[in-house]
């Protein structure tokens, strides 16, 4: 059955409605008929089954979501007794953090703190337990309406204790661009300092209003943030403070050793941010120089042109001093 409509029963869940859509999975909202719990039901479409690679993404997020058990994280039930292929989830009321900000671009900044330091409470959990999300965004985080957070969809997560999936053509693994690590852009696989490098850009874009890299299309908009300083925050609001300013800089470094260690870390200069030093960084001063990919070629390409010129040079000057 591909098709669902309230009131059809799946097993022994009844469908109360459909709830989202996205290109992988329908998600209905349904009621587990042994004990009148409300769950989320995702099924996903006939042509994910077909394709291993987003066949084992929705298997990833399934196993996965079974063994982690925190506020936080989106619980998956097991359920092996299923007549076709399915996840069960609880069900969480709320909105997806990427609708509030499209709603609201700029939340105030005790909210923005408070949705994230819940946020690295979940991340602690999850890397704690050996697990990366490697796809943090706005459309991956539920708020409810007091602002308690669940993390969702970890199809392209990360699990240490698992064997090690691939997915050679699939490019959403990388991470989304507006939110990818440098090293994910690389083609490393990331770690748990990626997802907290994804979290200082959720939490920039809540101060502001933007996200701090951009471009025309997804390539330039990764390239960006390897060739180029973001917009100070306090350049597109000076009522944000040098401190929240420094702490999201310490998340957007571009050598994960120099970012955060640890969630932990993260959240206690959130908790703390009168004790965050604050550094005289160039990144303030030479932020409005841009350099392009095609720049960088370009420097490339002349300066393979001018070997040639160069080996000439110095043949010209032995035979002249021999």
């Amino acid at each position: 059955m591909t098709v669902l409509h309230a009131g059809d029963q799946l097993d022994r869940y009844r469908i109360d409605s459909l709830a989202a859509r996205s290109g992988m999975a329908s998600i209905f909202r349904a009621t587990d008929l042994n004990n009148g719990r409300p769950v989320a039901i995702k099924v996903p479409h006939p042509e994910v089954e077909g394709d291993p690679a987003l066949f084992d993404r929705f298997r990833r997020e399934e196993e996965i979501g079974k063994i982690m058990d925190h506020p936080g994280v989106m619980k998956v039930f097991s359920d092996d007794d299923r007549s076709q292929v399915y996840m069960v989830m609880e069900w969480v009321e709320g909105r997806l953090l990427r609708k509030i900000l499209g709603e609201q671009p700029k939340l105030a900044p005790e909210r923005a703190i408070r949705i994230t330091l819940r946020i690295l409470d979940a991340l602690e959990y999850i890397h704690s337990h050996g697990v990366v999300h490697r796809d943090l965004k706005p459309e991956n985080v539920m708020v409810d309406e007091h602002d308690n957070i669940k993390l969702i969809d970890f199809g392209i997560a990360g699990n240490v204790g698992a064997r090690r999936i691939t997915f050679a053509k699939f490019s959403p693994t990388m991470g989304t661009p507006d939110y990818i690590s440098p090293e994910q852009v690389k083609g490393q696989r990331g770690d748990a300092r990626s997802d907290l490098y994804a979290l200082g850009v959720m939490f920039y874009e809540m101060l502001t209003g933007k996200v701090p890299f951009s471009g025309t299309n997804p390539l330039l908009i990764m390239n960006d943030r390897l060739l180029n300083n973001p917009v100070p925050p306090r350049e597109v609001d000076p009522t944000i403070t040098p401190q929240l300013q420094e702490i999201i800089y310490r998340a957007l470094e571009r050598d994960p050793k120099n970012r955060y260690p640890s969630a932990r870390d993260f959240a206690r200069d959130l908790e703390h941010p009168e004790q965050v030093g604050v550094t005289d960084r160039p990144e303030f001063r030479n932020w409005k120089h841009r350099r392009t990919p095609w720049a960088k070629k370009a420097i490339f390409y002349v300066l393979i042109a001018l070997i040639p010129i160069v080996i000439f040079g110095l043949l010209l000057y032995v035979a002249r001093h021999s």
